[in-house]
């Protein structure tokens, strides 16, 4: 099998669980068990308006009901497993998107002039995504 780089089934079985797995699916299963408390905690934005939180929710739903993949990629690429490095096209692909339309999703919440997160907040959401997804990709792709 080849490797982009040594141990990248380490760094980025490391990554996944911690971006994908952790702060993704189970930030967002708080959230469809516990909306309240994820705001507390914030993970979702107190001030948003209804309409924002009906699809907010519904995000949160999908993520949960399909993000578990996430861990179990995360695992095989921390044991080396051939099947690990298959599953982590799932994570990285995912979070492709989640960075993408995470950006778009607040340029439009910002157009309509609800800033209901910080620049910093943003842009480190949307790298965190970006690079993990990235190297996932890149890690798959090299070990097919």
């Amino acid at each position: 099998m080849l490797h982009a780089f040594p141990y990248d089934n380490i760094y980025t079985g490391c990554l996944v669980l911690l971006v994908a797995f952790g702060f993704h699916w189970m930030g967002q299963a708080l959230s469809v068990f516990d909306w309240e408390f994820a705001e507390r905690l914030g993970l979702q934005e107190k001030d948003a308006p209804h309409e924002y939180r009906v699809y907010e929710h519904g995000i949160a739903v999908a993520d949960v009901s399909i993000g578990w993949i996430h861990g179990v990629a995360g695992v095989g690429l921390l044991l080396g497993t051939s099947w690990g490095y298959k599953l982590a096209w799932f994570p990285g692909v995912v979070l492709l998107y989640h960075a993408i339309s995470f950006w778009a999703w607040t340029a439009n919440q910002r157009k309509a002039g609800h800033i209901l997160n910080s620049t910093a907040v943003r842009f480190g959401w949307i790298a965190a995504n970006l690079i993990t997804g990235f190297m996932a990709i890149i890690v798959a792709w090299i070990a097919s």
